[in-house]
């Protein structure tokens, strides 16, 4: 049985992004899709916004941001949330021992990615609002970007920890380590 893994829908070619392209990542998709079962998520359009869509950026606190679109201003915030939740609670049943995310993705983002105050204006960086529940969610299993990934450091440790958890994950006792330097 291949080790599932959680992966942005847009990394494997698929046309979800609000300009109706994708990011598609050709290491993930055809050399590491060798060796897992992807399980794709993108939040945007399994939310229920169209291909293509308005762009949206995060808004407000960089602890707590809210979504927003960038030029009708339309707050998706609450209803990203619960669709969160039930998403969250669907993958938690998936048996996945990892996930890897797009990078600065207001809803993908691990990290850094930006945010900005009711003007338009960068006033720090965050996390995407699916990736900040994912990671509160599960906070022990192995998660990664595509740009960290194509880091030898980041991709060893990221394969380490995804193997020993898909190994391990029945056993109530173990912890992987938490070496991605961005948890």
């Amino acid at each position: 049985m291949k080790i599932k893994v959680g992966v942005s829908s847009c990394l494997l070619g698929n046309n979800v992004r609000y300009d109706g392209n994708n990011k598609l990542d050709t290491y993930i998709k055809e050399t590491l899709g060798r060796h897992v079962a992807f399980i794709p998520v993108c939040p945007e359009v399994e939310y229920g916004l169209p291909v293509p869509r308005e762009a949206m950026h995060l808004v407000g606190n960089p602890v707590s941001p809210r979504i927003i679109t960038v030029n009708t201003r339309i707050d998706h915030t609450e209803g990203m949330k619960k669709w969160v939740n039930k998403r969250l609670d669907l993958l938690e049943g998936a048996g996945l021992s990892g996930f890897i995310f797009k990078s600065k993705s207001p809803s993908s983002g691990l990290k850094d990615v930006p945010v900005y105050d009711e003007h338009g204006r960068l006033i720090g960086h965050g996390r995407g609002i699916f990736a900040r529940s994912f990671v509160e969610r599960f906070p022990l299993l192995p998660v990664i970007d595509e740009v960290d990934l194509a880091d030898p450091v980041f991709r060893r440790r990221f394969f380490r920890d995804l193997f020993s958890y898909h190994k391990n994950r029945l056993n109530p006792l173990y912890r992987p380590s938490s070496g991605y330097g961005y948890r």
